[in-house]
């Protein structure tokens, strides 16, 4: 067992919690589950895998290989990766957390590795970088290279892999995320903002032999997306009135100064009436007035959000008092 000389183990709390999300793995869920326990054989652990609405036999196979030690979880429907991650996420007792994907790309093996380096060198994050990636290069490695690139350079969060769902983190820091929608592609983005002090680590990584994969190259303009919305979660989620303020009183100013124009060009006799001009002014002033409105409603929203669920705009990371002299 991985442990510090000064973190003592706790009687019934897993150190470990291994959160694993599939969907249609049929095929994959019994080597995985063989791979799992293999691997953590010497760590106080728990598994959770979590069903995300498959239509074929994983259920039936997750029923057949979960032992003690595992916990399963069955969604009604499909909700997507992210809301079946934050679904273990909340369920995990472990000091730490490790997240994989259920496709057998990922190798359990790396796990322990990954554990050691998270506690002796008391990291909050842990991601894997795929090293040698078995994936087709124009549906998947180009892809994700683009998308790397992109979030890296835009979120100034300087990891290599940032499609690579083999990761450990402190429990303090996953149970804080709150994963919907897609966000798991950004969870080291999301873990930044919650003052995480991340590193890599080299993992192996294999072909997919079982099932079909989930993702394609058309993924990339949901990334795209995704990431517009997490600029805007990184630098204005608490001051929203700071970007849509800002806007609006640009446009707001823009359609003064044209409308300024056309006055002085209707008081010295010129026909403003048919000039595309006149219209342009007028549409700055309406853009004006409802960015500032939105960005005036999205910041009580904002503040409804924290103060009506008691709810914090910082993180702690500790309380001490300093010993008497």
């Amino acid at each position: 067992m991985f442990m510090r000389d000064d973190v003592q183990p706790i009687p019934h709390i897993p150190q470990l919690s291994v959160v694993v999300a599939l969907c249609n793995e049929a095929g994959n869920v019994q080597p995985l589950c063989e791979q799992l326990n293999s691997a953590l054989q010497n760590i106080q652990h728990e598994i959770i895998l979590v069903d995300d609405g498959s239509s074929d036999a994983t259920v039936e196979q997750l029923s057949a290989c979960a032992n003690a030690k595992t916990t399963v979880i069955l969604f009604r429907r499909n909700h997507g990766q992210s809301s079946a991650l934050q679904a273990g996420i909340d369920l995990a007792k472990g000091k730490y957390i490790v997240t994989m994907d259920g496709d057998l790309q990922n190798d359990a093996s790396d796990i322990p590795q990954m554990l050691a380096l998270a506690v002796t060198g008391d990291w909050d994050v842990v991601a894997g970088r795929r090293v040698n990636r078995q994936d087709k290069i124009v549906s998947r490695k180009i892809p994700s290279k683009l998308a790397n690139w992109l979030i890296r350079n835009l979120t100034g969060v300087r990891l290599s892999d940032y499609g690579c769902s083999l990761r450990i983190y402190k429990a303090n820091i996953a149970k804080d995320l709150d994963l919907y929608g897609e966000l798991h592609r950004f969870i080291p983005v999301l873990a930044s903002m919650e003052g995480a002090r991340m590193t890599e680590m080299d993992v192996k990584h294999h072909a997919r032999v079982n099932g079909k994969s989930k993702y394609g190259i058309f993924r990339t303009f949901r990334v795209v997306t995704d990431l517009i919305l997490m600029l805007f979660f990184q630098n204005y989620l608490q001051r929203p009135m700071h970007f849509f303020g800002i806007i609006g009183l640009g446009s707001f100013t823009l359609g003064v100064l044209v409308n300024a124009y056309l006055l002085v060009e209707k008081l010295i006799g010129n026909d403003i009436g048919h000039r595309p001009l006149l219209l342009l002014g007028v549409l700055l002033l309406f853009l004006g007035i409802q960015f500032i409105t939105i960005g005036i409603l999205m910041d009580l929203g904002m503040r409804t959000y924290y103060e009506s669920q008691g709810k914090k705009p910082y993180r702690i990371k500790e309380i001490y008092t300093g010993a008497d002299e």
